[in-house]
């Protein structure tokens, strides 16, 4: 009896290690809701159109750069909506800045790459659900990669750029926030 307290004890403290080592993404700007401030400035919608600060940590050791992407599932193309895809991350970085989606601001570290959304153009393009519609969700992940760097540009699709993300995802993290007019 007592060997086998000891082994569940062992097994409870290897858990509790294992789950204190997720990757994870959080953000002081995001709640369950988007703001004013991730909502877009344009087609109809009168929002700041400023990414929040994201940042993550336990990456895996093995991590050589990071991407993010904000994607809406629930977009009306049959095919949903990206609204933010940065790559070339640095691994030494563990967050973006507020304001980072801007490419102007020049807030993004050094040597990341914002290619186009579906809006058109490269960097953050914040929330616009046709009204009326059921809230949308807006999954921002960030990927943990085993490359350097993709090669790709600030032109690429972002379903291209999606693709090569998952080829060099080594872990993944989300949050999830939800906006609806």
């Amino acid at each position: 009896m007592r060997k086998l307290t000891v082994m569940i004890a062992a097994w409870m403290l290897c858990a509790a290690g294992a789950h204190a080592q997720e990757f994870t993404l959080t953000s002081g700007d995001l709640g369950g809701q988007l703001t004013q401030e991730q909502v877009y400035s344009g087609l109809g919608c009168n929002g700041q159109n400023v990414s929040p600060s994201l940042q993550w940590t336990n990456a895996p050791e093995n991590t050589r750069s990071f991407a993010v992407t904000v994607y809406d599932p629930d977009a009306s193309t049959g095919s949903g909506w990206w609204h933010w895809v940065i790559f070339n991350i640095p691994s030494t970085a563990g967050r973006l800045e507020k304001g980072a989606g801007d490419p102007g601001k020049d807030l993004a570290p050094r040597g990341s790459i914002q290619s186009v959304t579906d809006f058109g153009k490269p960097g953050f393009g914040g929330a616009c659900p046709p009204p009326g519609d059921r809230p949308h969700r807006y999954i921002f992940t960030v990927y943990a990669l085993s490359v350097e760097k993709l090669d790709l540009d600030e032109k690429t699709p972002p379903a291209m750029v999606g693709f090569a993300l998952n080829q060099h995802a080594l872990a993944k993290a989300s949050l999830i926030a939800y906006y609806g007019r």
